[in-house]
């Protein structure tokens, strides 16, 4: 499977950077799904994390992200999409999110 992609452009408010951000926690997700025994851990994981995106977006949404937390974000995205390992994307998966969160501003 080819490296999660993300997007180029840096994100300007909180619901640009999430939805940014859902693609790279869904590839980290489908990586990470190749890991036979570790597939219910797998979706458990990103079923709470696309829960707390879902709250920080119904909130904040239409918040203008700041350039350098904007930037934040897509550096993070763009690490994530380094992720070749269907091992590490678990790792990631936990880790990812928290990263995401603290970057727009948010207590993970």
């Amino acid at each position: 499977m080819p490296p999660v992609e993300s997007s180029p452009a840096i994100p300007e408010t909180i619901g640009a950077a999430i939805d940014g951000a859902r693609d790279t926690l869904e590839g980290l997700v489908a990586l990470g799904e190749e890991v036979d025994d570790e597939w219910q851990y797998v979706q458990d994981l990103a079923d709470a994390w696309r829960d707390r995106l879902d709250v920080v977006e119904a909130g904040r949404s239409d918040e203008a992200l700041l350039p350098e937390r904007g930037a934040a974000v897509e550096r993070v995205c763009a690490e994530a999409g380094l992720i070749e390992d269907p091992h590490r994307a678990i790792d990631w998966l936990s880790t990812f999110p928290q990263v995401l969160l603290a970057a727009l501003g948010e207590r993970p």
